[in-house]
């Protein structure tokens, strides 16, 4: 009987299963992203010119591609690292986990529409904008991850806060890359790039402790 209640009701139980179903959606988005690549297809005898040329013709979606795979890679990184801190499984994780998914379940949309559109204001825009709903809920999952009475009640605070202000910081460098999409739609995507400035400002910004 004991042995039972351990399988069913051990702390490890629910938050394996979450964290596989998880690492599964992420795999199956980070693949999906491929399919809205289309391979050329010339008419039989085309020179060896056209076939480059179609290729050449498909680097936005190969750039939106690549993009996308290392966002929703870093996503992915940033789900294992905070759930790395856990040691107790509750129910409450159980949507905001599932909304965080929702959100990056969309991104192969927003990727296609961004990419089929290059230097586009809205296509950039709505990408960037769905970056900061999915960093603002993967920020509320971590909240909740990094708190009683889930969080290993080992964990330094130091790498509690260390883990918020990494989420923190991908919601400020996709929102400065919504913003600056509205007025040079080019430079919108590369602003994601800040991310890691902004986890530098949050860290020593005046006040952190540590």
């Amino acid at each position: 009987m004991a042995r039972e209640s351990t399988v069913a009701h051990g702390p490890e139980h629910g938050l394996e299963r979450m964290i596989f179903f998880s690492d599964a959606v992420f795999a199956i988005v980070i693949t999906l992203l491929v399919i809205d690549i289309h391979a050329p297809h010339l008419r039989f005898g085309s020179p060896d010119r056209d076939y480059w040329v179609a290729l050449v013709n498909l680097t936005p979606e190969f750039l939106g591609f690549f993009i996308s795979f290392f966002v929703i890679g870093f996503f992915w990184a940033g789900h294992h690292r905070t759930f790395s801190l856990a040691a107790h499984y509750s129910p409450r994780l159980l949507f905001p986990n599932l909304m965080l998914l929702a959100a990056v379940a969309a991104m192969p949309f927003f990727t296609a529409f961004a990419s089929a559109n290059p230097m586009m204001r809205v296509p950039i825009f709505c990408y960037c904008a769905w970056l900061v709903v999915a960093a603002v809920l993967n920020r509320r999952l971590q909240t909740l991850v990094t708190s009683p009475p889930v969080v290993n009640e080992h964990v330094a605070p130091d790498a509690v806060q260390l883990t918020r202000d990494r989420g923190t910081a991908v919601i400020l460098g996709a929102a400065t890359g919504m913003v600056v999409s509205l007025f040079v739609p080019v430079m919108g995507q590369i602003m994601l790039c800040t991310i890691p400035l902004w986890r530098l400002a949050l860290r020593y910004r005046p006040g952190r402790r540590g």
